[in-house]
């Protein structure tokens, strides 16, 4: 210590420092003594006020205390006597470092004396140094910045109290406890004790309910020296904690849903490292857009189980609603779960479903998801077009349909059930342009995917047409005699069934009605011709038989008669074939197409009569044919033409005289001759 005597005037004030440098270290406490001397005759009661100061404001200096920047760290003392005045100042910093002086005023007027020169204040880094020295061991090392007197040492204390005098200490890694030097020598200035961080503390901000898209700050805090470093981490749970950043404060400018979750902070510096406890962040905001799982993820075939699962992040816990899409309506409601099971799904259960999730802070609904159920074909059924009655000629058109997933191939079949049923069309219509009668029957379908086959009811298609030519029969067929029975019998083709009557040539009444006429006792009065017609609603027709009896003629044995119709049936075709023969040697033929279309323009065939005579002196045995030219069959009346063709059979052997070419059998009218027995 050294002393210094200052004159503050011929009127004997004297101020007195006990120091007029000091060095102290950053962080420690400094005190500053000074004593006062008066002159003679006037004693420390007069002096009315003392304070200490650094700066000048307006010329005047400005005490210490009103200065914000050592305010709560300086602190003034006095002896009892008034006679020593003592400045404190704790917790110094480089800024502190100034020339510190004493002014003090007497109860005299404009009496004030200043101690100058002052005492001069150095702040330096007084201080603990730390330097590792391997993974395991650090070295704590005093050090300060002043000029230390040799009598000075430094002092090691351990948690405040003294461990070891020296300026170096060797401390494991880790360690908790706090170290601190003192200088002897230099009023016992203490460094600031260096230490480990303590646990971190973790604070909020806003502290309040945090909603998605506000702004949130953790900040985090440890007690330590030297200063730590700070890192962030947010909590995986499946792994090691993520880093997130190095700095004390972790800002969410806008913070969202998926900033949720536990946070924690580590401090650490050369003495050691802790990691704070975790903090939860629970940010609050309505449900995302939800998401929609099916399981299985495969095929789903009719009668398996499938489940839907919605999921959407969001806080508070969100509630689901499950929908089926209606199209027609608004959608249907089906569940208020978050899965919807179907135990065994159903071809109906097929469609577009979605689910909404919701909470009191909003509602979202997922996008659509189609569930398409395979399923085999249903019973196919089978409609006719037109439904009405169907008519020959007219268009009809089957359709086969069904409900099937994937779509099914449709195939027709005819077939009453007793046979293999006969395939008719591979297309789900099957189309009858001009249906006719023979199109009649029993139709089914078939309707087929990779899951199954199934067969239709049979349809039946009934084709009404009008009766063909009907053809005719006598019974018996041999040799009929007079006062004999004779069975007529008239036969068609026709839908619905026909009804039939007999008329006979110039009466206008019919004879009888039905398929067969009967003949009682014939007699010669019952020649003539006769015909039956066949009709029904979508038209008639008919045919012709001639009923003839020859009065004296001699029976002929049947065999005669036989014969003689075989040799002119014989005659008549070799008769045509002759014909047809020198039709084609004629120059005509050698021109096919010219003939065509001349034949185009040919008049309809007229009646042809043929005759061959046997003379054997006895009536002649007349036998009649219907010749016309070949025609396809009228649904409405037709009236049919007869053309006649004689043949005579003489005695004197075979003769025969041609009178016409071309003409053609049918088959439709027959005749038959009744022979009367002779008389006496």
């Amino acid at each position: 210590m050294c002393c210094v005597t200052v004159i503050q005037s011929q009127d004997g004030w004297r101020v007195k420092y006990y120091q007029t440098d000091v060095c102290a270290t950053k962080g420690s406490t400094v005190e500053i003594i000074c004593d006062i001397t008066h002159p003679y005759g006037i004693y420390y009661s007069d002096i009315k006020d003392r304070f200490w100061f650094t700066k000048e404001k307006y010329g005047e200096p400005v005490d210490l205390r009103t200065d914000s920047e050592y305010s709560g760290r300086v602190t003034y003392a006095y002896s009892s006597d008034w006679k020593s005045c003592y400045l404190t100042i704790t917790d110094v910093r480089e800024s502190d470092s100034a020339e510190y002086k004493l002014r003090f005023m007497t109860n005299r007027p404009r009496k004030k004396y200043t101690g100058s020169p002052g005492v001069t204040l150095s702040v330096t880094g007084f201080q603990v140094q730390v330097r590792r020295l391997n993974s395991t061991w650090l070295e704590l090392t005093c050090h300060s910045s002043c000029v230390l007197s040799r009598r000075a040492e430094y002092v090691l204390y351990q948690n405040g109290r003294y461990f070891k005098t020296g300026s170096s200490l060797p401390v494991s890694s880790g360690s908790t406890d706090r170290y601190s030097c003192y200088l002897t020598g230099y009023w016992n200035q203490r460094s600031p004790a260096v230490y480990g961080p303590q646990r971190p503390s973790v604070s909020v901000s806003p502290s309040a309910e945090m909603l998605e898209g506000g702004s949130v700050t953790l900040t985090c805090s440890a007690d330590a020296n030297p200063a730590v470093s700070y890192t962030w981490y947010k909590e995986d749970g499946t792994s090691d904690p993520r880093l997130l950043s190095e700095e004390p404060q972790l800002v969410f400018s806008s913070i969202q849903s998926s900033d949720s979750g536990n946070y924690s902070c580590t401090a650490e510096n050369q003495l050691g490292r802790k990691t704070s406890d975790f903090i939860s962040i629970n940010v609050k905001y309505g449900p995302q857009r939800p998401s929609v799982s099916v399981s299985p993820i495969a095929e789903m075939l009719e009668g398996g189980s499938v489940t839907l699962t919605c999921s959407t992040d969001a806080n508070p816990a969100a509630s689901y609603t499950w929908y089926k899409e209606d199209r027609t309506s608004d959608p249907h409601l089906l569940s208020k779960e978050p899965q919807l099971v179907f135990s065994s799904i159903q071809s109906s259960d097929s469609g577009r479903y979605s689910c909404t999730a919701e909470n009191q802070l909003g509602r979202k609904t997922s996008d659509f998801i189609l569930i398409p159920v395979k399923y085999l074909p249903q019973r196919p059924s089978v409609s006719v077009s037109p439904s009405a009655e169907i008519l020959e000629g007219d268009s009809v058109t089957l359709t086969c349909s069904t409900d099937a997933n994937p779509a099914a191939s449709y195939t027709w079949y005819k077939g009453d059930g007793t046979s293999d049923p006969h395939l008719f069309s591979e297309e789900p219509q099957l189309v009858f342009s001009s249906v006719q009668s023979s199109d009649s029957g029993r139709y089914f379908c078939t309707a087929e995917n990779q899951l199954g086959r199934e067969m239709s009811d049979f349809i039946s298609i009934d084709v009404k047409y009008g009766p063909q030519r009907p053809s005719v029969s006598v019974s018996p067929s041999a040799e009929m005699l007079e006062g004999g029975s004779v069975n007529l019998t008239c036969s068609t083709d026709a839908n619905p069934a026909a009804n039939y009557t007999w008329y006979k040539e110039h009466k206008d009444s019919p004879r009888a009605s039905g398929q067969i006429f009967t003949i009682n006792d014939f007699t010669a009065e019952h020649s003539g011709n006769y015909y039956c017609e066949a009709q029904n609603e979508m038209g008639r027709s008919n045919s012709t038989l001639r009923l003839i009896t020859s009065s004296g003629a001699s029976p002929w044995p049947i065999t005669t008669a036989v014969f003689a119709l075989t040799s002119a049936i014989f005659l008549v075709i070799i008769m045509i074939l002759a014909v047809l023969m020198i039709r084609k040697k004629s120059p005509q033929s050698s021109r096919p197409a010219e003939r065509l279309e001349n034949n185009a323009q040919i008049p309809p065939a007229e009646p042809c009569y043929a005759t061959a005579s046997f003379s054997r002196n006895q009536e002649d045995l007349l036998l009649y044919s219907n010749v016309s030219p070949a025609r396809p069959p009228r649904r409405k009346e037709e009236v049919e033409e007869v053309l006649y063709s004689r043949v005579n059979f003489e005695s004197s052997g075979a003769a025969s005289e041609r009178r016409c070419e071309g003409a053609v059998d049918d088959s439709s009218a027959l005749y038959s001759t009744v022979s009367k027995a002779p008389r006496e």
